[in-house]
């Protein structure tokens, strides 16, 4: 049996080295898409056992707050731009953290925003934008690609054979702390701008966001910037995107965003 499967990865290794994946880079990926949602199942697991660390908002309590999240991931589903987006819960929960300034998606479209994100921005543009380049790792598979490099045929053995079981708990660690290569945070920004170009949004929102930052004069920026592409060229390239790909949304909706911040505690 064992020789059997690894037989199946080395084929699979054969077959994937031979052209670029569809993640973004051209690396490999030796997780199939069924993997991505498993590890984002326990993901999702492993944050909600653990309310002291990520408190998350009830979804019944703050419904309105809520509603206006799925309202922004619908829109961008709806644009017919993401491969899994029928396949892919794309569930949302909302941290309640006012001091951390990040949201980030696990593999299989498991998303989490911190207040501390929507508190800092100025409207839905931004926070779409923000959306959308988060949504893309997870649709781009980015993830499970630099786990792929992280920890190779060992690791898809491991999670076929289930024999190792603190790997996977050391898999699933290491997904709160992943820094994302250049080239994946720059091919997120633009998928960012491909998905709301189709939209009423401006398309460039995440730019918007990226640019306050820049001119915010934040004593200490936000943790997650420091192993990201500097933030200005981030701001040209997505603007750059948008306007080659002639998008012509100018909607920023920055009263319906206050009416979400207003949700929130």
């Amino acid at each position: 049996m064992r020789v059997r499967l690894l037989m199946l990865v080395g084929s699979v290794l054969l077959t994937t080295c031979k052209k670029k994946d569809d993640t973004g880079g051209s690396g490999i990926n030796l997780f199939t898409v069924e993997d991505d949602l498993s590890l984002g199942a326990q993901v999702m697991a492993e944050i909600e056992s653990n309310p002291t660390e990520y408190p998350i908002l009830d979804s019944a309590q703050y419904a309105t707050a809520y509603a206006h999240l799925y309202r922004m991931r619908n829109t961008i589903l709806a644009t017919g731009q993401l491969q899994y987006a029928d396949r892919f819960p794309w569930r949302i929960r909302i941290i309640h953290n006012d001091s951390v300034l990040n949201a980030f998606c696990a593999p299989g479209g498991y998303i989490y925003v911190y207040t501390g994100i929507i508190k800092f921005l100025h409207n839905e543009a931004q926070l779409i934008g923000v959306l959308g380049h988060e949504m893309a790792h997870a649709d781009r598979r980015h993830t499970t690609q630099l786990l792929t490099q992280a920890y190779g045929v060992q690791t898809l053995l491991s999670l076929i054979t289930g024999n190792d079981s603190s790997l996977l708990a050391q898999v699933i660690s290491g997904l709160f702390t992943l820094s994302f290569s250049r080239d994946h945070e720059r091919d997120a920004d633009a998928h960012s701008v491909i998905y709301l170009c189709p939209t009423d949004y401006r398309a460039d929102g995440a730019a918007d966001f990226f640019e306050y930052i820049v001119q915010g004069g934040l004593p200490r920026p936000p943790e997650f910037l420091s192993t990201h592409p500097d933030p200005g060229e981030r701001v040209q390239n997505i603007r750059q995107r948008a306007q080659q790909m002639g998008c012509s949304g100018t909607q920023t909706y920055d009263q319906r965003y206050a009416q979400l911040v207003a949700a929130l505690p």
